[in-house]
């Protein structure tokens, strides 16, 4: 299994012979969330990390920032035109990871057995007031309509990992858990992928939920809402991670994510 068996020969090990709990821990500052809306109308999207070199802001941004000329926006501006493909729009590359996020990511993931990912169990915080979009006043709007002064955390509680594959390097599956967001509980589906990088084990996932359940499910104010949910702008909203994993005990010595 190439670079992938090298990291984690000792845990399949463990998982085919004694069954030892093993435990993996979020490097906080290799490690990011971020959501994005469909459409995206070249401006809602946000992330954890903006410091990122792979990662830009939209159309309207407040000035200050140092962006990649690599990274070009869509041509479709300010346009209601739908796009579930690029998603997310700027994702970081294989090998594009550096220790310059905050620490807005934090949990761990456990299993006793690492041969077949059989009872996957874990939880992923995120600190909301963490999500920019790059744009001051939009951003401060975002985190009065999430509410972060009364529900500061975005949690992720893993249940277990269904439709596992292995493909070269790459672990992929459905992570089945339950999302809490603006103190309301919901179950989700995600998709996911591991694989070597960033001095780890990079985890990569996404969910997709319709916009509508901001209001009509998750209670968030129809005042602020209306104009992208209440008509009906606003088709789906995409939250993901991307994660740098290391077992408990290297994690610890070496705390902060550094490569």
């Amino acid at each position: 299994m190439g670079r992938y068996a090298a990291l984690l020969g000792c845990l399949l090990l463990a998982g085919t012979t004694a069954h030892a709990q093993v435990r993996w821990m979020v490097q906080p500052k290799t490690s990011l969330a971020w959501w994005q809306v469909d459409p995206h109308l070249n401006h809602l999207w946000a992330t954890t990390c903006p410091g990122d070199s792979s990662w830009r802001p939209g159309e309207g941004r407040s000035g200050g920032w140092s962006i990649n000329p690599a990274l070009k926006l869509p041509k479709t501006g300010y346009a209601n035109v739908s796009d579930t493909i690029h998603v997310p729009l700027y994702p970081r590359p294989v090998g594009g990871v550096y220790p310059i996020c905050v620490e807005a990511v934090r949990g761990e993931l456990s299993s006793a057995d690492t041969l077949k990912w059989r009872g996957v169990r874990g939880e992923i915080v995120v600190l909301g007031d963490a999500l920019v979009t790059g744009e001051g006043i939009r951003d401060t709007y975002m985190h009065k309509i999430m509410g972060t002064n009364q529900f500061p955390e975005i949690r992720f509680t893993l249940d277990s990992v269904t439709n596992i594959t292995r493909q070269a390097d790459t672990l992929g599956g459905t992570a089945l858990g339950t999302f809490t967001l603006h103190g309301v509980k919901k179950p989700v589906s995600a998709k996911v992928k591991a694989f070597h990088d960033g001095g780890g084990m990079r985890v990569l996932g996404k969910f997709r939920l319709p916009a509508s359940m901001l209001l009509h499910e998750f209670g968030f104010s129809r005042y602020y809402m209306n104009l992208g949910v209440g008509t009906g702008i606003w088709h789906d909203l995409f939250m993901g991670i991307d994660l740098v994993l290391k077992p408990a005990d290297t994690a610890a010595s070496t705390k902060g994510g550094s490569n």
